[in-house]
């Protein structure tokens, strides 16, 4: 591998961006590009204006819920009238259902972030002479529900670019088609924080209009005055939110709620305007945020023991487990083999399991080769759901194992991850800047790793209340770094030489800002 400096870096980064067309804010791509946004427009101001009970029906997850918020609260800011529907996942599990429709009293119902595989409760709806409009992301299936309006990027003869964006985001267009049709002035930037949030948590593609988005949005993060984002500032004892607290702090706790209880909690968090309601709110969430982990450590761990390495494809399950962690640990599992994994819970005689990719491998089409199987599935090409009897299992299995060995081994790397060789001199603020000038990092513009040779280990010790990580001095040729090796699998001893992977990170403590190597694997 070819030494680095930071003007091929430079360029190397630059070139991810060089085809984007939608660079800034006022760039963004209008609302006419979704297909059916106005038909859906006109329909909401007519259901205003007759005073029709509108029902939106969101999803557990971070998206699912942002997406509530930010429609409420337009939706309050121009005192129009609502009911919010966040279905449980235990209860009631995922999207519009028709038992969820039994309980719904709507003349039309709006759905963010589900809906696109929702035949039957569309048929429902239409039998009932209930409206549907579904504002969705997920990829839609070969035959779409029966609704008054469809608003979802991926559908056929759709003029939106070829970028992922998430449910937040199509609920947002939505509603700046709506602003337009109802001749409103309305600032919709006012959640672009939200967005962001949204972006990084459903891990879309950071490039083009939601690079932009995600950018903005970290500054408005720290400027807001919304109480869930003070509590958590307060609670955590931050002075500011860096990039990577929405994906490691933020997003984890919204999910959490929904993960492991009722997802109406972190709706509630996020919607109140009193501080000391929201610290209320953030006491429980985090609590559950903390039993998440244990969950998710315990299956990740049961799940290590029964998969099997050498197939292309990663499969786990086990009777009774968490399904509010399931995509956590498939996730872990996908890191840790670098091969797509599927991790289900049995319950009596059927499964319901979640998805995971790598590198450039659609999961969801992947998933489709098995839909013989299949009770139900849906998602994206990073994450997906699936369900099926138990008699289908084995018959799943093998037409995953056998499809994934088709799919080419370039295609479970992300080519562009390791960069080069980096000298430890190299490590230094100019880095930190360079690499900063180029966040957030994510999906299509992956962290940058390095690989840096023959470092002498001169101090370590252990970290964390069990001390899964490790702290490290290295030193070479007198320049000396610090790194960290998070959930370490390889503990070298202190003096022996060493050459590692891994990316550039800034390590703030007491005010003090120095550059640090953050370890993926010690080679």
């Amino acid at each position: 591998m070819k030494p680095i400096n930071k003007r091929i870096l430079q360029e190397i980064l630059a070139a991810r961006f060089e085809n984007d067309q939608h660079k800034r804010l006022c760039d963004l791509p209008h609302p006419s590009a979704l297909k059916d946004s106005y038909k859906a427009a006109h329909r909401i101001k007519e259901a205003l204006e007759k005073n029709q009970k509108i029902v939106i029906v969101g999803d557990y997850d971070v998206d699912g819920i942002i997406s509530c918020v930010i429609v409420s609260e337009f939706f309050d800011d121009l005192s129009f009238d609502y009911e919010v529907k966040i279905p449980n996942r235990f209860k009631d599990g995922y999207g519009l259902s028709t038992e969820l429709i039994e309980e719904l009293d709507a003349d039309l119902i709006l759905t963010v972030d589900n809906g696109i595989a929702a035949l039957d409760a569309a048929k429902l709806c239409k039998e009932r002479g209930i409206d549907l409009i579904i504002t969705d992301h997920h990829t839609p299936l070969a035959t779409l529900p029966q609704a008054y309006a469809i608003i979802n990027p991926k559908q056929e003869s759709d003029g939106f670019p070829d970028i992922e964006i998430c449910g937040a985001q199509v609920a947002w267009y939505l509603l700046a088609a709506l602003k337009e049709v109802c001749k409103l002035k309305y600032d919709l930037s006012k959640f672009i924080e939200l967005l962001a949030i949204a972006i990084i948590a459903d891990m879309m593609e950071l490039r083009d209009l939601n690079r932009a988005l995600v950018r903005r949005g970290i500054e408005r993060i720290n400027q807001s005055k919304r109480a869930a984002f003070r509590a958590i500032k307060q609670h955590y004892q931050k002075d500011k939110f860096a990039i990577d607290n929405i994906g490691f702090l933020i997003a984890p706790l919204i999910n959490s709620a929904g993960r492991m209880d009722d997802a109406n909690l972190s709706y509630r968090f996020l919607r109140t305007k009193n501080l000391s309601e929201a610290l209320g709110y953030l006491e429980q969430i985090a609590s559950f945020n903390e039993s998440r982990k244990d969950e998710e450590r315990q299956l990740f761990e049961e799940s290590l023991k029964q998969a099997n390495a050498l197939g292309p494809c990663i499969i786990a399950s086990g009777e009774g487990w968490h399904e509010g962690v399931l995509g956590i640990v498939a996730s872990r599992l996908a890191k840790h083999f670098k091969k797509p994994s599927f991790v289900f819970s049995q319950s009596e005689n059927r499964l319901k399991g979640s998805a995971r990719s790598v590198g450039k491998i659609d999961i969801l089409n992947l998933i489709t080769k098995a839909s013989t199987c299949l009770q139900n599935y849906g998602g994206h090409k990073g994450a997906a759901g699936l369900s099926l009897e138990l008699d289908q299992f084995e018959a799943l299995q093998e037409i995953l194992q056998t499809e994934g060995g088709r799919i080419p081994a370039e295609d479970f790397l992300d080519s562009d991850e390791i960069l080069g060789v980096l000298e430890p001199e190299d490590v230094d603020f100019q880095l930190l800047e360079l690499l900063e000038n180029f966040e957030p990092f994510g999906h299509k513009n992956p962290r940058p790793f390095f690989v840096l040779e023959n470092l002498r280990v001169k101090n370590k010790r252990l970290l964390g209340k069990e001390e899964k990580h490790l702290k490290l001095i290295l030193t070479k040729k007198n320049k000396v770094v610090e790194a960290l090796f998070f959930h370490f699998d390889k503990e070298p001893q202190v003096d022996e030489c060493i050459s590692l992977v891994g990316s550039i990170s800034k390590n703030e403590f007491r005010g003090l800002v120095t550059p640090q190597l953050i370890v993926r694997e010690i080679l």
